[in-house]
């Protein structure tokens, strides 16, 4: 749980950031099994929240450490998206904007292991992650990796 949540995120009262880390081990990429909705089950690269004060490269660094015991150097904004979700009568389950970071990866992979809230690990190759049960937005951000659609976008770093 985050400090000053109260550990559920379901109906909010505005959007929630979301933070990826995309680990590529050459054709191979890092996947979590997620332990909590929103895609409770499905497989998605290591993410959580964006805490207060935090920055995007902070957030997807410590969401890889502690998901995936992997440590490792940002290297730009891969991609942004976002997953709103509904419930039976409509009304807003969980909205989130997510911003997907390429990590380029220090730890070896044969030392990433299931950590905090990830039921499980793999490396896979790409085409073996797409035939897996995956969360939306990592499907779509694994099919542009595939294609070779994977644009870097810096983020300055901040000053202050």
């Amino acid at each position: 749980m985050i400090p000053g949540r109260s550990g559920d995120v379901r109906y909010p009262s505005r959007p929630e950031v979301g933070i990826g880390a995309l680990v590529l081990y050459g054709d191979r990429v890092l996947l979590v099994r997620r332990s909590n909705p929103p895609g409770a089950g499905k497989w998605s690269i290591p993410g959580g929240h964006l805490e207060l004060g935090e920055g995007i490269y902070a957030a997807a660094l410590r969401e890889l450490e502690e998901e995936a015991g992997v440590l490792g150097e940002p290297l730009g904004i891969v991609g942004v998206s976002e997953l709103i979700e509904r419930d039976g009568r409509g009304a807003i389950l969980y909205h989130y904007v997510l911003v997907d970071v390429l990590v380029e990866p220090r730890t070896p992979p044969e030392e990433a292991r299931a950590r905090s809230d990830a039921a499980d690990l793999a490396i896979v190759d790409l085409r073996s992650a797409l035939s897996m049960d995956l969360t939306n937005s990592a499907r779509a951000l694994l099919e542009r990796v595939a294609s070779g659609d994977l644009r870097l976008i810096p983020l300055p770093t901040r000053s202050s």
